[in-house]
């Protein structure tokens, strides 16, 4: 066992029930450090090209941080990888709650699924034992109550579950995991690659504890970021929206310290965000058709941050982090008694982009798909889409049941939800995304399905940050928000840690965002790797965003293993995890180049009000830029195959 991390993974074959434990060699973790990293160099050859994503041959591999349970803070993600079934490309997504330590704690980096069961299970394992057991009591249940059996049927409240609800047993392609009774790994469609192996949940409860190189500086990193994040000024409930009007109609911008975010986060959680971003133009609106104009203060209020704050019960703390920016919130009417704290995304797809102003629907249907296991980003994107459709007569009241979607309707809106839950009538249409839809669909309604690879967008418009749509569609997993974004990189402060990276003036005229400079590309190429890191070191992106020189990630990681590299030399590993996912996608015969966004996604036409008038992204340049900065293609993304050869070049791992 290395220090910071376990040493081994466990390799589960559903089909023929064989559980079998793998060495990794040290030189492994040296190269890809773990999560994120060693998912991509484990799964590159072992899932083989053209993979059915709900077939046998796909592997699911569930992984925590290197960092995870080394006494660092914000380290307590867990990611799950594999073959996106949504996008047919690199899938994969990130979790927070309690699930993550679980893992290590069984002895394991990683859990991978292969194969198929011909009936119901989980996985479980403990100090003891680890084995199979039929799952058939518990299919059908949604994943709260499933997790509350489960954890009963162990003996012990220390269990954690990892499991589906019915959209993944349905295989929505748009279903994610549920732990901690509704924090979700949402993307990418990974519940329905669970939901199809007839894989219900994994139960873990072990006890071994996990060894760090230097526990006395580890202790003084931690010390140092909880200094940054107990620092807090008063804050009133209405500053975030007013901050939003200002920055809209400012002409300039002033780069933004994650401080400022961080002190919303600990008030507020991301749903401080609910006003300030439809302000300032963050927030697509009416399924990016509208804008500001159309979600102005008034209609926001409904969903203004103190509104959710009053809602509260107690806080909500993911493992190793500080700051506990969730919540448990009470609810006022409905079937469900409390919930999660919704977040920004899930406010706005349910919320903005619906043009619905009803909190209580929000608060609802919140719950509703968490329990289900459905991804709340794309289920708002798919009703956006189907209001649009219902709007331009592309889709009849025979089509959507007898339901009048009209933007705004929330009744509808709950009943078209949980039509998609059942994947009954209507709902079984748009069960599977917005871009299988458009194509079942077709009238032209694909010109309202707004998707990145075949991924719902999330709820940053990319005409306030082009950095978003630049990370949109070059990411291996394309459609994803987590990962860069011009934003970003003024929070992370990477230039002040990291040799020759471009620096971000205080203040800036706001037309600086839209030229398309080499520096564009270099700060994309910077993010990506840097989050590559973050995600195998089991990191939180809003830690990270306090500032590199706050939370001092590399450090810890130094300090974990025993290792001594630079910020320079991480940032390398993160552009070799980044090239191997890319790989993947060529290997299943992806072509990088053809993922694209609609023009309305880019400014065509362009708004002609609101905080984004008259703004026109130009990706093209800045995307080949990017691809020139990990060494791939200008002209296609693809990477060298010598490059990928010597990055799956491996000492072969021993069964144990």
């Amino acid at each position: 066992m290395g220090k910071g991390y376990m040493g081994k993974v466990l390799f589960v074959d559903l089909g023929t029930g064989e559980l079998t434990e793998e060495r990794i060699p040290d030189e492994v973790y040296q190269k890809y450090i773990g999560g994120i990293g060693l998912a991509a160099y484990l799964l590159y050859d072992r899932i083989p090209a053209g993979a059915d994503p709900l077939g046998p041959e796909n592997i699911i591999g569930f992984l925590p941080g290197l960092l995870t349970g080394t006494g660092s803070f914000f380290t307590g993600r867990w990611m799950v990888a594999g073959k996106s079934p949504l996008t047919h490309s690199w899938g994969d997504a990130n979790c927070g709650g309690s699930f993550s330590p679980a893992i290590k704690r069984c002895g394991y980096d990683g859990i991978f699924i292969t194969g198929q069961s011909k009936k119901p299970v989980y996985l479980y394992i403990d100090h003891h034992r680890k084995e199979l057991r039929d799952a058939s009591e518990y299919w059908g249940k949604d994943a709260v109550e499933t997790e509350e059996l489960l954890i009963a049927a162990s003996g012990s409240s220390k269990t954690r579950v990892a499991c589906i609800g019915e959209a993944g047993e349905k295989r929505s392609l748009i279903s994610g995991i549920s732990t901690d009774k509704g924090r979700m790994a949402g993307r990418s469609g990974m519940g329905a690659v669970m939901g199809a192996k007839n894989l219900k949940a994994i139960v873990l409860n072990g006890k071994r504890r996990i060894q760090v190189h230097d526990k006395a500086e580890m202790k003084h990193l931690s010390k140092i970021a909880n200094k940054f994040v107990r620092f807090q000024v008063p804050m009133p409930n209405l500053m975030p929206g007013v901050a939003g009007i200002l920055m809209r109609i400012l002409p300039n911008a002033m780069a933004q310290d994650g401080m400022l975010y961080k002190m919303m986060l600990r008030k507020w959680g991301t749903v401080s965000m609910n006003q300030l971003s439809p302000e300032m133009g963050d927030s697509p609106i009416k399924n990016w058709m509208g804008s500001s104009k159309d979600w102005g203060f008034t209609k926001s209020y409904s969903t203004h941050p103190g509104q959710f704050l009053s809602r509260e019960k107690v806080k909500y703390h993911c493992y190793s982090c500080p700051l506990g920016c969730g919540g448990i919130c009470s609810m006022k009417n409905g079937k469900y008694s409390e919930t999660h704290k919704p977040e920004y995304e899930t406010v706005l797809a349910l919320g903005g982009l619906c043009l619905n102003k009803d909190a209580d629907s929000i608060f609802y249907l919140n719950e509703l798909l968490n329990r289900a296991g459905m991804d709340t980003i794309s289920a708002g994107a798919a009703a956006a889409f189907a209001i649009e459709c219902y709007e331009n007569g592309i889709l009849t009241k025979a089509d959507t049941d007898g339901l009048e979607l009209n933007w705004g309707n929330s009744k509808a809106i709950i009943t078209l939800i949980e039509k998609m839950v059942r994947r009954e009538g209507v709902g079984d249409l748009l069960a599977d995304g917005v871009k299988i839809a458009s194509e079942k669909i077709g009238k032209g309604s694909e010109q309202y399905a707004m998707h990145a690879g075949g991924q719902e967008l999330p709820m940053h418009d990319t005409r306030n940050d082009p950095g978003f749509a630049l990370h949109y569609t070059v990411e291996p997993t394309p459609g994803r928000h987590t990962l860069g974004a011009g934003l970003y990189y003024e929070m992370f402060q990477l230039w002040k840690v990291v040799k020759n990276l471009p620096k971000v003036m205080p203040l800036y005229m706001k037309g600086e965002k839209y030229k398309t400079d080499r520096d564009k590309a270099v700060i994309g190429a910077a993010n990506s790797k840097f989050m590559s890191v973050v995600n195998s070191a089991g990191g939180c992106k809003f830690g990270m965003f306090i500032g590199a020189k706050r939370v001092r990630l590399f450090d810890w990681l130094n300090a974990a293993t025993g290792w001594n590299k630079t910020p320079e030399e991480y940032l390398k590993i993160g552009e070799n995890i980044q090239t191997l996912k890319q790989a993947f996608n060529v290997k299943q015969g992806l072509e990088p180049r053809e993922v694209r966004l609609s023009d309305r996604v880019m400014g065509k036409p362009v708004q002609t009000q609101g905080a984004n008038k008259g703004r026109i992204i130009d990706l093209e340049p800045v995307r080949s830029a990017y691809w020139v900065e990990f060494g791939w293609d200008a002209e296609t993304g693809k990477p060298a195959t010598d490059r990928v050869t010597e990055l799956t070049a491996r000492s072969a791992g021993n069964a144990l």
